[in-house]
């Protein structure tokens, strides 16, 4: 964010009241109301707002912090945009479709929790939304695992597990979008450092889905029916691999995270125009409203039923008024009075690591979502990290291994009240089992210190 400089100096005593206030508000409407968040977070801007002019900061100074802070998000608002563009692209060109569908065809080992885990891991990458991966492809294995007598709460504490690495690992993921831009940090770089701790992670679930396995072999009449609706929607071409392979050889080669996309999506894009014949008048509709599935099976049709700018229209209003309420929080002097107590008492890399995963994890559980949870742990942090001579990367990594990942873990957060609809297994019967999710804000808060100290 923008350095504002707060108008009003309140005590630590006030600060933490108000803060907390606030906290409360948002809460309370999330859980107990259980609105979208933007309604909670725009009465917390009118809350802040009135917190300023009893404080006598002129109104012209309060809209300046507003507008400040949003600006600071411009960089992820764009990307967004692009996001939205390049999943609706990558489906008409087949790509996500070819993905998932290399995801099924190792389906039908004995292996079944650790390649659900796998698969659901690969799709979660692909379709980088990690409720869409639950809702196609999870409630597909949680049928197997009744067809199999297998345990539910594995199954699901799997699906979760693997549905959740692929949002963090995913390029066209908001979270893992919102969480390298919040920092500063190129989208790239941070997915590549986010990898020192969720590899390890991955690694050591996959093996414990494995132990856990039952010793049955998996019927794959589901599965064929998934891969056949797939090829029936005559998307999957030779050429739907180019536009991953465009992105990955930008990625070697460090190009903007913007530009990369760009250049995926254009790809993308006149690949469908020329190999699945779709019409530039139907491109350009696609771009914005997404594609819509047209199979005869409908699990397939909400599978490839995603993508164009309207669908991140939620998201990119949801940053803005949430880095609108940061700006606020930095003019009225509440947020500064609370990191000057923090960076008092903050001075060891292992203790700041510690406190921002706390903190992620707090508001996680406190308010129930994970925007929120990096955005506000971001901006508390950011100015903490610089001070001790941390790297950037280090904050970018911690909010998604304590931010991201905690969320479906909440019984009463936004995830964890969709995931445990759509499958039908509470929050509290799969959390033993979503060791993905349970083991990534513990490598981080272990390891993570070794390797915040980098030149910047």
């Amino acid at each position: 964010m923008i350095p504002i400089k707060p108008n009003y100096h309140p005590s630590i005593m006030e600060a933490a009241l108000f803060f907390i206030f606030i906290i409360g508000l948002i809460s309370y409407f999330i859980i107990e109301l259980e609105t979208v968040p933007h309604i909670p977070i725009l009465l917390g801007i009118f809350s802040l707002v009135a917190y300023g002019l009893m404080k006598r900061i002129p109104f012209h100074k309060l809209q300046e912090a507003m507008i400040s802070g949003a600006n600071s998000g411009m960089g992820a608002v764009f990307l967004f945009f692009v996001i939205g563009i390049l999943i609706s692209s990558w489906m008409i060109s087949g790509t996500i479709p070819a993905l998932i569908n290399t995801g099924f065809s190792v389906i039908g080992t004995t292996w079944f929790y650790g390649i659900v885990f796998a698969v659901t891991a690969i799709i979660g990458v692909a379709l980088g939304s990690s409720l869409t991966t639950v809702a196609t492809i999870g409630v597909a294995f949680i049928g197997m695992a009744g067809a199999m007598e297998a345990s539910l709460a594995i199954t699901a504490g799997a699906i979760v597990s693997g549905a959740f690495f692929g949002d963090k690992m995913s390029p066209l993921s908001d979270t893992t979008n919102l969480a390298s831009t919040i920092v500063g940090v190129d989208l790239f770089d941070h997915i590549k450092n986010i990898s020192l701790t969720t590899i390890p992670a991955f690694i050591i679930s996959f093996v414990i889905f494995i132990m856990l396995s039952p010793d049955k072999s998996v019927s794959l009449n589901s599965v064929e029916n998934y891969q056949l609706a797939l090829q029936s929607a005559n998307l999957i071409h030779w050429a739907s691999w180019i536009p991953l392979i465009v992105l990955i050889i930008c990625t070697i080669f460090k190009v903007p995270a913007f530009i990369a996309l760009m250049a995926s999506s254009i790809t993308a894009t006149l690949s469908a125009s020329i190999t699945n014949n779709f019409t530039w008048s139907e491109i350009w509709t696609i771009w914005f409203n997404g594609y819509t599935g047209t199979t005869d099976f409908a699990p397939v049709n909400e599978l490839l039923t995603k993508g164009g700018i309207n669908s991140m229209l939620f998201t990119i209003s949801l940053v803005i008024l949430a880095l609108s309420f940061g700006g606020l929080l930095f003019i009225t002097g509440i947020l500064p009075s609370l990191l000057k107590a923090l960076q008092e008492k903050l001075q060891k890399t292992r203790s700041i690591i510690l406190s921002t995963a706390a903190t992620a994890i707090g508001v996680n559980v406190l308010i129930g979502e994970q925007y929120l949870s990096i955005l506000l742990t971001g901006e508390t942090f950011k100015g903490i990290y610089e001070k001790a001579g941390l790297h950037k990367k280090a904050l970018s990594r911690t909010l998604e291994d304590a931010g991201t990942v905690i969320n479906p873990l909440v019984p009463w957060s936004v995830c964890g009240v969709f995931i445990a609809n759509v499958l039908g297994v509470s929050v509290l019967e799969y959390l033993p089992f979503a060791f993905f999710c349970l083991l990534s804000p513990l490598i981080t808060i272990l390891f993570g210190a070794r390797t915040a100290q980098l030149k910047k």
